[in-house]
């Protein structure tokens, strides 16, 4: 098994940077080395960085170069969107393709996406309060935890799931003739948002690169009451998984208000088992990485080495009881 960093802060002293809108060149040799050192076999990194790379093919060459010879390459490209969204459905289209581009220069092995659309309004009006799109301008909005979810499963139909697989296998054919994976993220505020619609995109996509990135926190965190239990979503999900985003939080519950929050942790605190998921992916041959997703707070360097080293375990001792039985 091969570890990729995924990290969601981004500390770099006397640097605080924004892990989802990256600059590149804020990507220090002491940051690099440190994630080295951790243990990871490389990094993901998200399109809104690599678009800023300047010096076209050859800045991304020499950019790959130089995180190639740190030991950190970008293993994943995170490049996302709703591909039939009537705003921005081609604007995401094309940037899937430049990624897959952008990948091969770079020696990448994937592209992921989250599927996530644009909300048909700043909120959702149910009456008695407002429940926030994903990257809402209302103070203090968070899109998960509430009792409804825009752009969801729950209200996507079968037309629109056939259209966006018509989009995928595109991406796929395109990206298998450079030699890369598809990997379609299960997703909060998207119509990918829990296992039975991600068996069916990647019964409707059927393409041999194209897989699903079961991330079992997105599922937590998506309503106030989870539509699935994780370990019920893994079982589903191993057998077609090709990515893995791995993250960890607690719920805190408020009945009286149909509402959820969560306190982010590392892998070894939380409410998921990944003891569990783990087995369930080891038993299904799963071919892919663990991206471990890191914490949002705190010392990351700490907290991220004790989830790596807790899942290195885990798949250490799943591989010494395979060879003992076998």
């Amino acid at each position: 098994m091969r570890f990729c960093y995924a990290f969601r802060r981004f500390s770099d002293y006397p640097y605080l940077g924004n892990a989802f809108d990256m600059d590149p060149s804020k990507l220090t040799d002491k940051f690099l080395n440190r994630v080295n050192q951790m243990g990871f076999d490389g990094i993901e990194l998200g399109m809104e960085c690599l678009d800023r790379i300047e010096g076209e093919e050859k800045g991304l060459k020499e950019f790959g170069k130089r995180l190639n010879d740190l030991g950190t390459p970008v293993l994943a490209i995170r490049s996302g969107g709703l591909m039939i969204d009537p705003e921005k459905g081609n604007e995401n289209f094309q940037r899937s393709k430049r990624a897959i581009i952008f990948a091969e220069i770079l020696g990448s092995e994937i592209v992921n996406g989250a599927i996530s659309g644009s909300g048909k309004s700043p909120y959702i009006d149910t009456g008695t309060r407002l429940i926030p799109q994903s990257g809402s301008s209302l103070v203090g909005a968070q899109p998960m935890g509430y009792f409804k979810s825009q752009n969801s499963s729950r209200d996507t139909t079968m037309p629109e799931y056939e259209m966006l697989a018509e989009k995928f296998v595109e991406i796929s054919k395109f990206a298998a003739e450079h030699g890369l994976k598809i990997s379609c993220e299960v997703h909060q505020n998207s119509p990918v948002d829990n296992s039975w619609s991600a068996k069916l995109i990647n019964s409707l996509v059927n393409q041999e690169n194209f897989g699903i990135n079961p991330d079992l926190g997105n599922i937590i965190w998506n309503y106030d009451i989870p539509e699935e239990l994780c370990e019920d979503a893994i079982k589903e999900l191993a057998p077609v998984s090709n990515y893995w985003h791995c993250k960890n939080l607690t719920r805190i519950n408020f009945p009286e208000d149909n509402r959820t929050l969560f306190i982010r942790e590392n892998i070894v605190g939380g409410e998921i088992d990944y003891r569990f998921a783990v087995e369930a992916m080891h038993e299904a041959n799963y071919p892919g990485m663990m991206a471990i997703e890191g914490v949002f707070t705190g010392d990351q360097f700490y907290s991220d080495k004790l989830s790596l080293d807790y899942c290195k375990k885990l798949w250490h001792e799943l591989e010494v009881n395979r060879k003992n039985q076998g």
